[in-house]
């Protein structure tokens, strides 16, 4: 699965050193593991072995401890929560009603810390009266906030796991070549390249690459499906702009000298033709670093010219904005103490369109310079944005007012630990996801969970239409009328490929329905359906396909799941 690349420019996959040092573990991203010697290798054993630093991992880690079983949270990186600590506190709640179990006590839990004064450093609670997606930012009639900064959110983890004594390994990465270990089609051990060793009776892999998924030989795809493959209507290649709220509505010209197709492509546009309409690609939606910004100048950290800065990288964007649009660059969303969550928005912005095809089945070392790659683009793009004269005064002084604040990821340059990983390898497993399950006129079997947010893709592609212009295709933003359930085979293998493995991030879903699926309350969700299930599985010694629904269903309940419109009200 190597896509074609060569338009990528390449002075923006930076040259990356490989760093072995405790300092650089410490910066949770973009480092290499440091390898320990075998004779300091040791061997951990576990009823439930939870694989992962999302706020799934955690969040199944603590729901498998509340099952009464032994569990060993194996963590990548040092920092847990990924997106939901790494800059997407403006929640994509969706129906928030639908949000229950163990992900809505995180949320609640958000809102315990800032009932405490201490928690509002720069800013009082009874100032900050920002809205959320689909629910107010602070809930206090249901004690719920989905609004916060990342620094609150992974305090809200590490507590969680402290409070339940979860043994935690971080920076542990899975040897993904000769790390899982099986026997008779489950898994028995998996090792780190660190050389540790653990051993476990179910595994749970809550990555967003399914890192141990696709190492233990289960079935998975990359890219968009064609439509014809499960009767949807929005997979596959997008050669209509119907839909797309990220294209270029001005015909900007794509050539170094404008109109001149011999003087070469600008930087980020790729010279391939675009899919056929509904046809399958490997192409992969686009990611981006939610950065998390602010303006209060006591807090804030100016933002110096990134090492390899060019602004020829950004002649897209100067064209884009003298095309007049007046394009909005990206979201400035608040947050509590005067911070941000930024996210994407327009033609040209913080998504790096046709950059991260290579992802998903990277090495980490190739995943490295493509992490590094979107940071050096993100802050060039702000950068220009602050300071290139081709900018009109007034747009340069709107964004000169931001920065990153200073106590934020304090032992990383204060950016972010993860990046937006939307999508990557997804499992084929027991039960597909499709359109029609997120659309309701299929029915669902065996939910564990709801979603309920938009058909989400981001654009995958920008390239040169047939009149000689820049466009960008993928996006794809359609309301759904109702939330949907999700089934428990989703979550579960192929019988064939593993019977301990559960995969509650990197599920089963077609690309349109995992654009749904994708949202952080619902990776939440289903990692505690995973662990009530994998607790199901230990005590009935079977395999994950065969867990007991009823009574999974009954225990999701109980424990406040919401598993249909229904069970809500």
């Amino acid at each position: 699965m190597k896509p074609n690349r060569s338009f990528m420019k390449k002075s923006q996959i930076l040259k990356s050193s490989v760093v072995c040092s405790a300092a650089a573990i410490l910066a949770g991203i973009a480092f290499s593991t440091v390898l320990i010697p075998s004779s300091y290798a040791k061997t951990y054993k576990a009823d439930i072995i939870v694989y992962g630093d999302t706020s799934a991992a955690v969040v199944t880690a603590v729901q498998a401890k509340k099952e009464g079983k032994n569990v060993i949270l194996v963590a990548p990186l040092p920092h847990l929560g990924a997106m939901t600590s790494s800059g997407l506190g403006f929640t994509d709640s969706g129906k928030a009603y639908t949000i229950g179990g163990m992900s809505k006590e995180f949320y609640h839990r958000v809102w315990l810390e800032y009932q405490k004064d201490t928690s509002w450093t720069f800013q009082k609670r009874n100032q900050f009266g920002a809205s959320g997606q689909g629910t107010k930012a602070m809930n206090d009639e249901n004690q719920t906030q989905w609004v916060f900064e990342p620094k609150v959110a992974e305090r809200v983890y590490d507590n969680w796991l402290t409070e339940y004594d979860i043994k935690t390994f971080r920076g542990e990465r899975l040897d993904r070549q000769k790390g899982v270990l099986m026997k008779k089609g489950r898994i028995t051990a998996i090792k780190t390249l660190n050389k540790n060793k653990f051993k476990g009776k179910i595994f749970i892999d809550c990555t967003f690459e399914g890192d141990l998924m696709a190492a233990a030989g289960c079935h998975y795809t990359v890219g968009r499906e064609a439509n014809s493959q499960y009767g949807e209507t929005y997979n596959g290649g997008r050669t209509t702009l119907e839909y797309n709220g990220h294209h270029f509505k001005s015909k900007i010209s794509p050539y170094k000298i404008p109109d001149d197709p011999k003087s070469g492509l600008l930087p980020f546009i790729s010279p391939d033709k675009l899919t056929p309409s509904g046809q399958a690609d490997k192409k992969v939606q686009s990611y981006c670093y939610r950065m998390c910004l602010t303006d209060y100048e006591p807090n804030r950290i100016s933002i110096e010219k990134p090492e390899g800065y060019d602004p020829a990288d950004y002649e897209l964007f100067a064209r884009y904005f003298a095309a007049g649009e007046n394009p909005p660059c990206m979201t400035t969303s608040a947050m509590p103490n005067f911070k941000t969550d930024s996210n994407n928005h327009g033609a040209f912005s913080l998504d790096f369109i046709g950059m991260n095809y290579d992802y998903p089945d990277a090495s980490y070392e190739e995943r490295e310079k493509i992490l590094e790659a979107h940071k050096q683009y993100q802050l060039g793009l702000l950068y220009f944005l602050q300071n290139d004269p081709r900018l009109d005064e007034k747009v340069r002084q709107r964004w000169q007012k931001w920065g990153l604040p200073k106590d934020e990821f304090t032992d990383n340059g204060n950016w972010p630990f993860a990046i937006y990983v939307r999508e990557a390898r997804r499992m084929i497993g027991s039960y597909v996801m499709t359109q029609a399950n997120c659309e309701s006129t299929k029915e669902t079997p065996q939910s564990i969970g709801m979603g309920s947010y938009n058909l989400d893709s981001h654009n995958t592609f920008r390239y040169v239409t047939d009149e000689g212009y820049v466009q960008n295709e993928g996006d794809v933003e359609v309301r759904l009328k109702n939330p949907y359930q999700i089934a428990y085979g989703s979550i579960t293998p192929q019988r064939e490929d593993c019977t301990n493995l559960l995969v509650p991030v990197a599920c089963s879903a077609t690309h349109i329905a995992y654009g749904s699926i994708r949202m952080e309350p619902v990776f939440m969700i289903l990692g505690h359906s995973a662990a009530t299930a994998a607790s199901l599985a230990l005590d009935a010694k079977s395999d994950v396909q065969d867990v007991d629904y009823q009574k999974l269903k009954e225990k999701l309940l109980k424990d406040g799941q919401i598993l249909s419109v229904e069970t809500q009200k």
